[in-house]
């Protein structure tokens, strides 16, 4: 019985160890970019065998040998397109750290080439791509007030064949500038060329008083921006008027239509 007990217990041991190393993993995913990873793999603490005992990519056993103090997964013998979505899982054993040295590899990147760009009369900014490797959303930014802003977003389809997007501006009275962005893991954003538009259609804006007690009034709807004398914005959005009720008494800076004026709150 002794034995049988002691077989059990070695069995149970080794089912324990085998459930445990299941649950301990790094799991990267993003974006194929053309890139391997290079993994540095530890010897086990126990001080037999390596840590890591099995890469899986998208769910498929790699092939590639990881019983080495470093080692490469290989996307070579993978089905994989530039920009396709990938899940590798580097299984380990619980008692060690293997250490990846690029994970940004599968990180999307900002590599889009802008094909044409137009505005249409209606005011559908529209414009067309190639050459994207991930899945970034396109900010859209308007110039004004001396400072580029954003003004929206669409996603990015995050591959390199043609796509086609489209999103609807406002503009301000005179020349309007709009162009679209990419931030990717780099933190550093990519543009493309600014694209000039003009609507007859939309006139200038005024406001009054230059004094205020209560409230500021637009001869239309417009963006705006309040910012008080230290340069901190205090209001903001898109209306025709503005409660400035409880703005304290001091001297205002306020921008909107296309340009930027001066108020006092009494």
């Amino acid at each position: 019985m002794k034995r049988i007990a002691s077989i059990l217990t070695i069995v149970f041991a080794f089912v324990s160890v085998a459930f445990s190393q299941q649950h301990d993993a790094i799991v990267l995913t993003g974006n194929y970019q053309g890139k391997n990873i290079y993994v540095q793999n530890p010897f086990a603490s126990s001080g037999v065998g390596f840590c890591v005992y099995e890469v899986t990519i998208n769910g498929d056993v790699s092939t590639d040998e990881w019983n080495s103090s470093a080692f490469e997964i290989d996307f070579a013998n993978v089905e994989l397109k530039i920009g396709d979505p990938v899940e590798v899982k580097i299984k380990h054993k619980p008692d060690c750290h293997p250490k990846v040295l690029n994970p940004e590899v599968l990180k999307p990147k900002s590599t889009f080439e802008i094909i044409e760009m137009s505005i249409d009369k209606d005011g559908t900014l529209r414009w067309k791509t190639k050459g994207e490797t991930g899945e970034l959303p396109y900010v859209i930014e308007q110039y004004r007030w001396n400072k580029w802003i954003k003004v929206g977003e669409v996603p990015g389809i995050g591959t390199p064949d043609e796509h086609s997007y489209e999103f609807k501006v406002t503009p301000h009275s005179g020349e309007n500038q709009f162009r679209v962005k990419q931030v990717d893991y780099s933190g550093k954003p990519r543009y493309s060329p600014a694209k000039k538009y003009r609507n007859a259609s939309v006139e200038e804006i005024t406001f009054t008083p230059q004094k205020v007690n209560k409230e500021i009034m637009f001869t239309g709807e417009t963006k705006f921006e309040i910012y008080d004398a230290y340069g901190n914005i205090v209001k903001k959005g898109f209306a025709d008027k503005i409660n400035a009720e409880n703005l304290t008494k001091g001297v205002y800076y306020l921008n909107y239509d296309n340009k930027t004026e001066k108020f006092i709150k009494k």
